[in-house]
């Protein structure tokens, strides 16, 4: 690949890091800036922005007839402390590209433009706000919206080295509330109205069930707090878990299981995020494999991270994962991506192009 296309990348990243996308606050319409920007770069595409409110927004791009969708998520988790470079200026220095987002996912982004601007293919390409964090909706009310057959397959472009990646774990996150009856710890009823006791059997039953399935979902008990005071019965108990399930698991009898493992007339449960796995329980992504080899790409093992090609699964879609860099500089102070990796990510991204152009 030339200095020149390289150079086209990096002036792409430069202004997409400088723009402020970051997951929360999702401080975003359809008429910042950055979509703006977007475009400018992408002449003789047709635009279809869809702002569908605090900060949910989707910006499709699409010229001629194309059979491929790419997808990028253009928000970013917030800035954080520690840094030692200028999170939201691009830095480039010895072989990498720094600054937020550079790896996830702005620096795919900037290859895609690039791309655009360097073939005249039918190309279209969906960039979404809300991944970061819970509460997205923008790839499944395009899913939603679809017509079948628009595309035969999805690349979402999240980092993988520039692997082809079929196959992920779910994620689940939920939010527990157990109640009790306050009182003085002397009276005997404490044993089963303490709400801490109701809330540390439930617990108990929880991990042993997921021992005994064999330890394949990754279950995480994150915080519990409750209580008043060592001589208080406990009269409430709030707890955060989370689950991060294998490929091909059906993440809602996943929750359903846990939550019902004991009896728990005394427990109410909430869902800050629900999602599936690659591929989506029952879908058979067996059509990416068939792509990826076809095409010689680079292929790699499944993932333990979540992406939103789960919901291009679930809604019937031949998905892959492909993008630059390594999850490892995913939401890491200091956040980098290889220079060589933004190339290749550029070169595979044309072999798809050209291929389903």
């Amino acid at each position: 690949m030339s200095e020149d296309t390289l150079s086209s990348i990096l002036g792409h990243l430069e202004k997409l890091v400088a723009f402020d996308s970051q997951n929360p606050p999702r401080d975003l319409t359809g008429d910042s800036e950055m979509f703006a920007y977007l475009t400018s770069q992408l002449p003789g595409f047709e635009i279809d922005i869809t702002d569908h409110g605090d900060g949910h927004v989707s910006f499709l791009a699409r010229r001629g007839n194309p059979r491929l969708l790419f997808n990028v998520h253009m928000d970013t988790v917030p800035v954080g402390n520690g840094w030692t470079k200028p999170p939201l200026e691009l830095t480039v220095e010895d072989g990498r590209a720094y600054g937020r987002g550079t790896c996830d996912i702005k620096g795919a982004a900037a290859c895609l433009l690039t791309l655009a601007a360097d073939t005249d293919a039918p190309m279209a390409m969906l960039f979404t706000t809300d991944e970061e964090g819970a509460g997205g909706c923008c790839v499944e009310r395009f899913c939603e919206s679809l017509e079948p057959g628009t595309y035969d397959l999805v690349a979402v472009a999240e980092p993988t080295q520039c692997r082809a990646v079929t196959a992920h774990r779910g994620y689940l996150s939920v939010i527990g509330e157990f109640t009790g009856v306050a009182g003085h710890s002397s009276e005997a009823r404490g044993l089963e109205e303490n709400a801490l006791h109701r809330f540390t059997r439930w617990a108990a039953a929880a991990l042993e069930m997921v021992e005994q399935q064999g330890g394949e979902a990754r279950f995480n008990l994150g915080t519990v707090n409750g209580g008043i005071k060592s001589n208080v019965i406990a009269d409430k108990v709030s707890v955060a878990w989370s689950a991060r399930l294998p490929p091909g698991t059906d993440t809602q009898a996943f929750f359903d299981q846990v939550t019902t493992v004991a009896e728990l007339d005394n427990a109410r449960w909430t869902v800050p995020f629900m999602g599936p796995t690659l591929p989506a329980a029952d879908h058979d992504n067996g059509a990416a494999d068939q792509v990826i080899d076809q095409l010689g790409l680079p292929h790699g093992d499944p993932v333990d991270f979540w992406t939103e090609a789960s919901l291009f699964s679930g809604a019937g879609l031949t998905t892959f994962v492909l993008g630059p860099g390594d999850i490892a500089q995913a939401h890491a102070k200091d956040e980098w991506v290889a220079l060589d990796q933004l190339t290749q990510a550029c070169d595979l991204y044309r072999k798809l192009v050209n291929h389903y152009g």
